[in-house]
């Protein structure tokens, strides 16, 4: 019977980590594994209701953990469809500058309008496969997802002192531009005491009222889950940086050739004495390697800085030169030796 109460906690916290991880880490690389990215979805989204049609009726301990597993997967599907930039909205472009108030919520509302009705039915359909059966697990599971998530989505729009913007990838960059960084609005405070008395009645519950070991493991998934939500949203206004939870997730943003570029780099400027400027080994018959944008955009810092010290070698050239006239030969009495 402990068991009932020390697992479920251990088993929802893990799932919520290494799920959150594994999408940033199938979506990380943009244009690559495209494929196969799109048939681990589909298999996601198809497994994941099959397995909730399937427990319905299913009011078992293991009932309750896979209820409450198969509605992350499904999550998971979906999140992997707007990530990767496939479900978004009918305007998938960055905020304009000086768009304000209502103009800059229908802006928003339209980056990812797509995305929320795909949410809408996937919790119709959650709520359709699971309807009139005894395990609500599921059900339950997704409510607390989608209202976290949503409450999330506003306190970014509205702003927060850390968006962790850092874990979006590349194919939905264009939303950083919809975040506020700046001090917490009023919605802040409320949202989260709203979602801490909602979790202070789910622990009440599987303390008073929970008594078949399905009722105590399905609350206290659900509890926990919705805890780690709240944490998210403290994520939001701490300078805990959230990439420390999912940097290996992130790794795969990263091509191998950007990060053994920048540590060569790193090497080549620390072995280098003062004052000299380190310039990259480039041959010419060797075929120019394929960079991200973020490599690119160093190259081009690094040819400026190459263009400007040139430039600055010859002026000072130039004006030695100019400056520095030879010095007459030795005379002896008024002759030239």
């Amino acid at each position: 019977m402990v068991s009932a109460y020390t697992v479920p906690p251990i088993y929802a916290a893990f799932v919520w980590w290494f799920s959150t991880g594994a999408v940033l880490l199938l979506v990380g690389r943009s244009g690559r594994f495209e494929v196969s990215r799109a048939f681990l979805a589909g298999v996601l989204l198809a497994g994941s209701l099959g397995g909730l049609a399937l427990t319905a009726g299913d009011i078992s301990v293991g009932g309750a953990y896979t209820a409450f597993t198969c509605t992350i997967l499904l999550w998971g599907a979906q999140e992997i469809a707007f990530l990767a930039g496939w479900l978004t909205g009918p305007r998938p472009q960055p905020c304009p500058v000086g768009a304000i108030g209502p103009k800059r919520f229908g802006l928003a509302l339209q980056a990812i309008l797509y995305h929320e009705f795909a949410l809408l039915a996937c919790g119709a359909a959650v709520a359709a496969l699971t309807w009139g059966g005894a395990n609500q697990i599921g059900l339950w599971t997704f409510a607390a997802l989608w209202v976290l998530r949503q409450s999330a989505k506003i306190n970014l729009f509205l702003g927060v002192p850390v968006t962790n913007d850092e874990l979006m990838p590349e194919a939905v960059q264009f939303l950083k531009t919809f975040f506020a960084r700046k001090p917490v609005s009023a919605f802040f405070p409320l949202s989260v005491t709203l979602a801490t008395a909602v979790l202070v009645i789910m622990i009440q519950r599987i303390v008073e009222v929970a008594i078949t070991p399905f009722d105590i493991v399905g609350l206290t998934l659900v509890s926990t889950l919705f805890a780690l939500g709240v944490v998210e949203h403290w994520f939001m206004l701490l300078p805990l940086p959230a990439i420390t939870l999912w940097g290996w997730g992130m790794r795969s943003g990263f091509p191998p050739e950007d990060t053994t570029m920048e540590q060569e780099q790193d090497v080549k400027t620390a072995m280098a004495p003062p004052n000299l400027v380190v310039l990259a080994n480039v041959r010419s018959d060797a075929a120019p390697p394929k960079l991200s944008p973020g490599a690119c955009a160093r190259q081009r810092l690094e040819d400026q800085f190459r263009q400007s010290y040139r430039e600055q070698q010859a002026r000072e050239g130039l004006t030695a030169a100019h400056t520095i006239c030879p010095e007459p030969a030795a005379t002896i009495k008024g002759r030239t030796s």
